[in-house]
């Protein structure tokens, strides 16, 4: 696969991985081994970052369009992503409880969706 798609699957930024890794091709065995026994470079990205903006929205409690409501689109190290935390800026806090609103709803349209199984069966 191409390594794009390996460093998706593996949740790290392409462009922080190393040259040998970027320019080569991943097969699925590479693939398994990496997860199940990460070298020490992957141990670190995923540690310290940068991270891609999904692990960045996940990390922050946000949506990937809630980062660009917010300004953010750029890969952030762990650091950065802690001191956004902090600061709690506005637009995190707003992104947050849209987020929060957006859970509570799927939640709820599955419950409806359960019982209305239920009755039919």
């Amino acid at each position: 696969m191409k390594p794009a798609t390996a460093a998706k699957k593996l949740g790290v930024y392409l462009e922080a991985t190393p040259a040998e890794f970027r320019e080569g091709v991943v097969t699925r065995a590479e693939l398994n081994a990496l997860q199940t026994d990460p070298p020490e470079w992957l141990r670190e990205l995923r540690r310290d970052g940068p991270h891609p903006r999904p692990v960045v929205a996940q990390k922050l409690g946000v949506s990937i369009a809630g980062l660009a409501r917010g300004g953010v689109t750029e890969p952030l190290t762990t650091e950065q992503i802690e001191a956004l935390k902090q600061e709690q800026p506005e637009w995190l806090q707003k992104e947050r409880a849209t987020q929060a609103e957006v859970r509570k709803e799927a939640a709820r349209l599955k419950e409806r969706d359960a019982e209305r199984a239920a009755r039919e069966a």
